[in-house]
């Protein structure tokens, strides 16, 4: 049997909610100032400063944002989902305008000129990260997440001053990490924050498996220390031990996909990088991700000051709350993405896929992007070459395939050379590929949860997608959850797959199978006396 692709499995969906008030703020019970500052972690002043691990922080509601009438930032929020869970009761409005913030040497600089406003998780999670606070943002993908920590990272290191050099010129001394689960999202993450770093004369070094450590270690001492680094767990943990790289000095810490980089593979790894870095309460964390399970929960906030949870989107069953924003999270799609499921012949697969695919790209839609996932690395060399035979302009990204080759493949599709990307399920997550106008499932992926990821590579930035499923005998085990995917958002389910049932499979785990279940060992036990 094929091994699956080196992709993380993903983790169930879970998020902080509300039952908060009409502007979808709730208020926590933790003294706080009216500026955004938590007493517990940043030390804040009435006017707006604070001071953190030799950062400033000055963020004000601009005039412009204080006249907005409060009917229409309660109609904003309740238009984009937004919920706000703050500890410090600080009542930040969102940033609906980008004219909105407050100025500073980066936005002189004119970085949003291409943007026409803020996404949502961008207008709520900004006000908190730019004063200061630690924030937890759950988002869909394609929500912006990246320009959301991007943008609080580079004014938190450009208001501070640069500590001196060490005199070990071998070891380069960041003061942001950025952590990202895969290469590929470590190289875009770092694309993005470096095009704000590079305004305000900081800079950016990234850091994954796959290349050359030599070539790294180079680019390390080349820039100084780099201001930031983005990298992978794996490749910074060797850096980390060989004394290549200090985070000593690390006042700003991002995980990015959160959810992946708290699970169980990397679970160690995270430790050891923010154990790595000051303390908590002299670092700022930011954490950015689509899912939030309850296990993760507890270990991500453990890193964490008086976080303000973020959530975007209408993700919580009505009754599961508990009163602080803990509730149990309904996995849903992208309400924007058209889904359809095909029951087809597991032998007519391939047939049917070109099909599709000649049929999306007739006239001018010829050059239309259409990423196609299968679930293993062979099978995804094998529809590649099926469909190049017929002519179909292709490329594909998997586990196998080296990191130049996986780069150049995805600049083509990016770039419109190649229309077609074949993908595992190392493209599933993070990555921001523009302008994917269809997602075809081949091969159904091992999870639900994999399954939204999939088609949430198209219908991002608010536009709208399409994504079409190959659906099998050999997947029925997922029907229940596809249909319960389907229903939630409003798509057709088809008879076909229906016959399959409509049971909903219970979760297990890697090792302990169904009989798992997760338990939140954060809360104490009750005492029983007995007579």
């Amino acid at each position: 049997m094929e091994d699956a692709d080196d992709a993380e499995s993903p983790s169930d969906d879970a998020a902080p909610t509300t039952n908060g008030h009409a502007n979808g703020i709730t208020k926590g019970t933790s003294n706080g100032t009216a500026n955004g500052t938590s007493n517990g972690s940043v030390n804040g002043t009435a006017n707006g400063v604070a001071q953190r691990n030799g950062a400033t922080y000055s963020y004000q509601q601009t005039k412009s944002l204080d006249t907005v009438p409060e009917s229409e930032i309660a109609a904003f929020l309740e238009k984009q989902e937004v919920r706000i869970i703050d500890p410090s009761n600080s009542n930040l409005r969102p940033v609906i305008q980008f004219s909105q913030l407050p100025s500073s040497t980066l936005l002189s600089k004119k970085p949003f000129a291409s943007f026409t406003s803020p996404t949502p998780i961008q207008s709520a999670s900004w006000p908190f990260a730019l004063s200061g606070r630690d924030v937890i943002g759950i988002a869909e993908t394609g929500s912006g997440k990246t320009l959301a920590f991007s943008v609080p990272c580079v004014e938190a290191l450009a208001s501070s001053a640069k500590p001196k050099s060490s005199k070990n010129g071998r070891t380069a001394h960041a003061r942001a990490v950025i952590v990202s689960p895969t290469r590929e999202l470590a190289m875009q993450t770092h694309a993005a924050i470096s095009s704000l770093a590079q305004l305000v004369g900081l800079s950016a070094v990234c850091l994954y498996g796959g290349a050359s450590k030599d070539d790294q270690r180079a680019l390390l001492r080349k820039n100084s220390g780099a201001d930031i680094i983005v990298a992978t767990p794996g490749r910074l943990k060797d850096f980390l031990s060989e004394g290549a790289v200090s985070l000593e000095s690390v006042m700003f810490a991002v995980l990015d996909e959160a959810d992946r980089m708290l699970d169980k593979g990397f679970e160690d790894d995270i430790k050891l990088i923010l154990g790595s870095c000051p303390p908590r309460e002299k670092r700022q964390t930011l954490m950015f991700t689509a899912t939030w399970p309850n296990s993760v929960r507890v270990l991500a906030e453990s890193f964490m000051v008086d976080p303000v949870k973020v959530t975007i989107g209408n993700r919580t069953r009505a009754g599961d709350e508990d009163g602080e924003g803990n509730g149990t999270v309904e996995l849903q799609a992208n309400s924007r993405i058209e889904q359809k499921v095909e029951v087809v012949d597991p032998r007519g697969k391939e047939q049917r896929l070109l099909e599709l695919l000649r049929e999306a790209q007739k006239g001018s839609a010829k050059n239309d992007r259409i990423l196609v996932f299968c679930l293993y690395k062979k099978e995804a060399v094998r529809v590649e070459q099926f469909l190049d035979r017929r002519g179909i302009r292709v490329a594909s990204i998997h586990g196998d395939l080296p990191q130049e080759k996986r780069t150049r493949a995805l600049e083509a599709f990016k770039a419109g050379t190649t229309s077609v990307l074949v993908a595992t399920d190392v493209a599933a997550r993070g990555l921001d590929i523009p302008e994917v106008k269809l997602v075809i499932n081949v091969t159904f992926p091992l999870t639900i949860e994999d399954y939204v990821h999939r088609i949430g590579r198209t219908g991002r930035a608010g536009k709208l997608g399409k994504a079409i499923t190959l659906f099998t005998e050999h997947d029925k085990s997922h029907s229940g959850s596809l249909v319960n995917i389907l229903r939630a958002a409003n798509q057709p389910v088809p008879d076909e797959l229906l016959k399959f049932g409509t049971t909903v499979k219970k979760k297990g785990h890697d090792s302990y199978g169904a009989f798992f279940k997760d338990v939140d060992m954060s809360k104490k036990g009750t005492k029983i006396t007995f007579d």
